[in-house]
């Protein structure tokens, strides 16, 4: 194998990246050509970056590999939303339309959009956040957590990478999702999810953790393996529109706030309290990890991981001896998909 062309796209952070003989020779987001922040769209220009800076051609590539799994990303947001009805009807036909349109035929838009008539691949989600934090370290065997908002059904994982393979070894499942917990509280503090989560870390400095044992009376719990469980009542993510609604603002007393409101203490607070919580559950997670593996080195991924606080607490425990962080943490780090 010679070429591989790595692709993220069509949720955010769309991104791509090329491969020769195992070592990555570009890899850039979209976002970079057209400047739309978090752009989702098809990759094109990172791809044509990518191929320019090799001096190649499409024809000369052997294989692309996309991010995840379509199908099974589909078959869970349908039975979410039927599970939901009647309140997502309006939902469940936009989405369908969407997907069927588009989103579930990959392959023919790389054919298309590339025109490239070669081998193309799906990797899980998951798999693909590990790859990409595996195979860039320096370690030939380490014990991989990837934390996201969710993938295909994945929201946590823990992964051994061993030279050159991958194998999951325990999974959390959508909806209790360690990402989705803190892109609610980005939400409430009034940031935008999936953007604004970097906000709310920088916010929490700022406040004290007084709502901690609030958070964990009444929106999520966690057991000593780092599983947690979501009050779903309190939130609104399965129905599309939201990610939490009037019973999670109720817990705090305070609605939510508005991107044009002051920021006040109370906000401070919350934003403090819910790191406080995640960084908790983090370690806890790892700390599982380490007694499933016993293994020294870690290696990070998912948009949970780019939260530099909680890193740095992992930086003052003396859980393992090397650590790694994947740089592109977050979906655009899933193009680099590759074997050491």
């Amino acid at each position: 194998m010679s070429y591989i062309i790595g692709i993220s796209a069509f949720y955010h952070d769309s991104a791509a990246c090329l491969i020769y003989e195992g070592k990555i020779i570009a890899a850039v987001q979209e976002e970079r050509f057209t400047r739309i922040k978090h752009d989702s769209a098809f990759p094109i220009e990172a791809i044509n970056f990518c191929l320019q800076k090799a001096e190649i051609d499409i024809a000369s590539v052997d294989l692309v590999v996309f991010y995840e799994k379509p199908f099974i990303k589909f078959d869970r947001i349908i039975n979410t939303l039927q599970n939901q009805a009647p309140f997502t009807f309006n939902l469940f036909r936009k989405t369908l339309m969407s997907w069927l349109k588009s989103k579930l035929w990959v392959s023919s838009t790389i054919a298309k959009e590339l025109n490239y008539k070669g081998e193309i691949i799906y990797t899980e989600h998951h798999e693909a956040h590990a790859a990409g934090s595996f195979f860039t370290s320096p370690y030939k065997e380490a014990v991989i957590v990837t934390i996201d908002g969710v993938g295909e059904k994945a929201c946590t994982t823990i992964s051994v990478g061993k030279n050159n393979t991958i194998e999951i070894i325990k999974e959390q499942h959508y909806p209790h999702s360690v990402g989705l917990l803190y892109s609610a509280f980005t939400q409430y503090c009034g940031f935008m999810v999936n953007s604004g989560e970097y906000k709310l870390m920088g916010l929490a400095p700022y406040g004290k953790p007084i709502y901690k044992q609030q958070i964990l009376d009444h929106i999520v719990s966690y057991d000593n393996t780092g599983l947690i469980e979501l009050n779903l009542d309190c939130f609104a993510f399965e129905k599309g529109k939201s990610t939490i609604n009037s019973k999670f603002c109720n817990v705090f007393g305070k609605p939510q706030r508005q991107l044009e409101d002051k920021m006040d203490d109370f906000y401070c607070d919350i934003a403090c309290s819910i790191q406080a919580v995640i960084e908790d559950i983090i370690i806890t997670i790892l700390a599982y990890a380490k007694e499933l593996t016993g293994l020294d080195n870690l290696c990070l991924s998912g948009g949970v991981a780019l939260n530099c606080k909680a890193n740095g607490e992992l930086l003052g425990n003396s859980l393992f001896k090397n650590i790694w962080v994947q740089p592109g943490s977050g979906d655009s780090g899933c193009a680099k998909i590759h074997n050491k």
